[in-house]
């Protein structure tokens, strides 16, 4: 077996993986609104091929990522990268309309469970005391650059080529991730891992865990938002620039969502440290709350502001949205119940990746709800404003968690 990489190494090889892992995951948003016109996709439809990325996630999570308090996390991990190259691949040379592009992103998905929360298990179980904070506030937050990554490279390879050519070039991404992390992830178990005594879903132990499962229930509610927002952005923007035909801004919809996303990795990171120091719980309340005020005012700002005011309400907005995402993850690490961290994660993932799901789909369907006027804002501004309110719920659920002792943490 080999020795295990240091701290530093292990987390900076982590985190570049998951960048490059994620290749194929914003194809489909980034080029939303080339796919509705080419297969005559209605918002809801966009919204469920959007959203089955992250069903694929939710329904698979809870084995793959339970598996890892039972097996060696890089088996899961590598497994799962393989899978989604294969899926990036058949994207490319099979998605014809609603129903293969579901079947494609669904698996994508699969791949995303079977890495991303394995891969914060592999970090969480070999690196201790204050460091595995910091650790987990950069694995979490390159979640963001992969995002943006993968939103860059599908626009400019679109317009160089296709989208096809975009997806199929995704696919060496995961390629270059097992690359990557085969000679430091460990082999074995980690020293002195207490296997659990359950079934492997089991998850009562982490069920009647209150304090963890306020995380889980603030985790649903941002992903909610999160994914609303990376999912839509790209069709907002294009939107935005056809109410203003007349604005000379240069910089494209997809450069514009990269930029947004790519915030996420700083934002992430110093929200964590503010929650270090001014407390978990604290920080995380008032960041959701700013976000969900902030998500109630930018979908009704399209063509009443110009395009440069628009990208720059964005920017705050997606500061806010992605502030909170590290300080959630290392709470529910920190306060899974001893033997069931990879249980933990994986009732994190799965009912966080719920509003995931639900997100962009509930979005489609806002949309959709409108009186047909294209060229009408109020739909949009419905659909951010819905989010904002589910992402209020986060804040309610900390509350829920802690009302009958305080959290020291």
């Amino acid at each position: 077996m080999p020795a295990i990489a240091s701290p530093l190494l292990l987390t900076i090889l982590l985190c570049l993986a998951e960048v490059v892992g994620m290749t194929g995951f914003s194809v489909f948003p980034a080029l939303l609104p080339g796919f509705i016109n080419e297969w005559r996709l209605s918002n809801t439809e966009a919204g469920w091929i959007n959203g089955i990325l992250y069903g694929g996630y939710l329904l698979s999570v809870p084995v793959l990522a339970s598996l890892t308090d039972r097996v060696p996390a890089k088996r899961v991990y590598f497994f799962s990268m393989g899978l989604s190259g294969l899926a990036c691949i058949g994207f490319a040379i099979l998605a014809e309309g609603f129903w293969t592009a579901l079947l494609f992103r669904a698996l994508i998905g699969v791949g995303l469970a079977g890495t991303y929360m394995p891969g914060l298990k592999i970090l969480s179980d070999n690196i201790e005391g204050p460091t595995q904070s910091r650790a987990i506030a950069f694995y979490t937050a390159s979640f963001s650059i992969g995002a943006a990554l993968s939103f860059l490279l599908s626009g400019e390879i679109s317009d160089a080529l296709d989208w096809r050519w975009a997806a199929a070039v995704s696919a060496a991404g995961p390629l270059l991730a097992m690359v990557l992390t085969a000679p430091v992830l460990p082999r074995e178990m980690p020293m002195g891992h207490e296997r659990p005594d359950s079934h492997l879903l089991d998850f009562r132990p982490v069920l009647q865990c209150r304090r963890a499962m306020g995380y889980v229930y603030a985790y649903a509610a941002h992903n909610f938002e999160l994914f609303n927002l990376r999912s839509w952005m790209v069709a907002y923007f294009v939107f935005a620039g056809t109410l203003r035909p007349d604005n000379d801004w240069a910089v494209s919809a997809t450069a514009m969502a990269t930029m947004v996303t790519l915030l996420g990795l700083p934002s992430s990171v110093i929200g964590n440290e503010l929650s270090t120091k001014f407390g978990r719980n604290r920080v995380i309340r008032i960041i959701m709350l700013a976000s969900a005020g902030l998500s109630c005012i930018v979908g009704f700002m399209a063509g009443s502001v110009p395009m440069w005011v628009l990208g720059a309400a964005f920017v705050v907005y997606g500061i806010t949205v992605t502030a909170d995402s590290a300080s959630i993850t290392s709470g529910v690490v920190a306060a899974a119940p001893k033997g069931y961290r990879g249980a933990t994660m994986a009732v994190h993932s799965c009912i966080g990746f719920t509003g995931a799901f639900l997100g962009p789909l509930v979005f489609g369907m806002v949309l959709d709800s409108g009186d047909g006027d294209v060229s009408s804002t109020l739909p949009w501004g419905m659909a951010f404003a819905v989010t904002g309110l589910v992402v209020a719920l986060g804040p309610l659920a900390l509350f829920w968690a802690n009302r009958k002792r305080r959290d020291p943490v």
